[in-house]
């Protein structure tokens, strides 16, 4: 049986070449430079095709596509969200993705995301109050300890200068787990015993919780002026982290609002509530935050346009390493239309 041919091979990034990948890179720098891929795509997000995730939702999950192009390529992530699977052992959600040439169909990357998805995640995050925070926030409270938190309160400080972080989660472990994952990592990191001792003093509000039902995390009464609130836990229909009245006393920034108020906090409010999306901010079309005192809200459902700059970067980054393997995944017959031919000659003698 003849080897595979070069136009058969996708590179192939698994959880171990991406780990190895970005501690080659160091992770602080990785997000950075993810920061930066991010924003430029938001900056030409109306040459992108856009439409809300593909859902399939049952009683204990959802499981996503989401796809989207510029044109000249073409990605999509399968991701899931199970928050029970942490009682048995499992992730909440895993995600792979895949990059593929517009001109030919061929695909010409497959990677994890699971781990790519956190540091995206958290990017954006970071991305985004980097134009809508008040100026000069060192100070911001980490509500939801698990998965995720880690990699937000990194991104934070090596892209909105954050240099303390108070920790809150309603499983003690949880905290303890991202204070001592945190040690190394410069920032100034308090345990807190309630949500709204977190709050106390900080200038950024981070809520990434798992619940996949209503809930009401912090309350009206728990915000006060001029902060910004990174919502990143409300994602699917029916899951919420925000009291209605905190929406409603701030200025409210989106990715796509065709798939935020299906999935995200202002699914609580009117449809026509009005919103702005980040990518006029980002391009100076609108307005970010307009005074000291003003709520900032960016209800963050992710999108897939963030996916797509991470795969990208990830396909740039694997240049001239050896982070990957080269899949056998594409069928490449002699001849285009003899597919069975190709499929012959394999037998077995």
């Amino acid at each position: 049986m003849t080897a595979p041919s070069q136009r058969a091979l996708v590179p192939f990034v698994s959880v171990e070449h991406m780990m190895r990948l970005i501690h080659h890179i160091g992770l602080e720098p990785f997000l950075v430079d993810l920061a930066a891929q991010i924003e430029a795509d938001f900056e030409r997000w109306e040459s992108f095709d856009k439409t809300p995730r593909v859902a399939s939702h049952s009683k204990i999950g959802v499981i996503e596509l989401m796809p989207t192009s510029d044109g000249e390529l073409y990605g999509f992530k399968y991701v899931n969200g199970h928050p029970s699977n942490a009682k048995h052992g499992l992730q909440t959600v895993t995600a792979f993705g895949l990059l593929a040439d517009v001109a030919t169909g061929y695909p010409v990357l497959l990677t994890e995301m699971t781990l790519l998805t956190a540091l995206r995640t958290a990017a954006t995050s970071a991305m985004a109050a980097k134009h809508l925070a008040p100026k000069n926030a060192r100070t911001m409270a980490m509500i939801g300890n698990g998965a995720q938190a880690e990699f937000q309160c990194i991104a934070f400080k090596a892209i909105c200068g954050i240099e303390a972080v108070s920790l809150y989660d309603i499983d003690p472990k949880a905290s303890r787990k991202c204070a001592e994952n945190l040690q190394s990592s410069g920032l100034e990191v308090t345990l807190c015993g309630s949500a709204q001792d977190a709050l106390l003093g900080a200038d950024i509000v981070t809520t990434c919780t798992a619940d996949k039902q209503y809930a009401t995390i912090l309350t009206d009464n728990m915000v006060g002026s001029g902060v910004h609130i990174n919502a990143i836990g409300g994602d699917c229909p029916g899951k919420t982290e925000l009291h209605p009245d905190i929406l409603r006393r701030s200025a409210i920034f989106v990715e796509y609002p065709e798939q935020t108020r299906i999935e995200g906090e202002i699914q609580q409010l009117a449809p026509d509530h009005p919103v702005t999306e980040l990518w006029k901010v980002i391009s100076k079309a609108e307005p970010g935050r307009t005074s000291s005192d003003q709520i900032t809200l960016f209800d963050s459902v992710g999108f897939a346009v963030e996916d797509f700059s991470a795969l990208r970067m990830i396909k740039r980054c694997l240049s001239g390493t050896d982070f990957y393997i080269e899949l056998d995944l594409l069928a490449d017959p002699d001849e285009p239309k003899d597919l069975f031919g190709m499929f012959a000659r394999a037998r077995p003698e």
